[in-house]
């Protein structure tokens, strides 16, 4: 569970620490930092799945990935409707909530 626990706090870092070099790089830092929130939510999908097939009967997780599906459901349907404004504002907010929730859960299960 530490390794989880380090790679996740990796995973949440690098766009905070790419955003430091802002001032030496600063478009360009700016650019990759957003870039690498993909890279972020794509590693943490990838944990919270890897975490969920080790214990699926954690409610937790299944929420976590519940919500994640949800998330790509939605934003496949705003697409398909053409962007309507408040759904698109809705689904920006929505990926920090799940950063911080999937952190939540593991840092509860490290110290259980």
């Amino acid at each position: 569970m530490k390794n989880i626990q380090y790679f996740n706090a990796f995973a949440v870092g690098l766009p905070l620490f790419i955003l430091i070099t802002y001032p030496i790089f600063e478009d360009g830092a700016l650019f990759y930092s957003l870039l690498s929130t993909m890279i972020t939510g794509f590693i943490q999908v990838i944990l919270g799945l890897c975490m969920l097939n080790d214990e699926p009967n954690d409610r937790k997780l299944q929420f976590y990935i519940g919500a994640v599906v949800t998330f790509f459901t939605l934003w496949f349907i705003n697409a398909q409707i053409g962007y309507n404004n408040i759904l698109t504002f809705t689904l920006f907010g929505i990926p920090p909530l799940l950063t911080f929730y999937l952190t939540f859960i593991i840092y509860k299960k490290a110290k259980s």
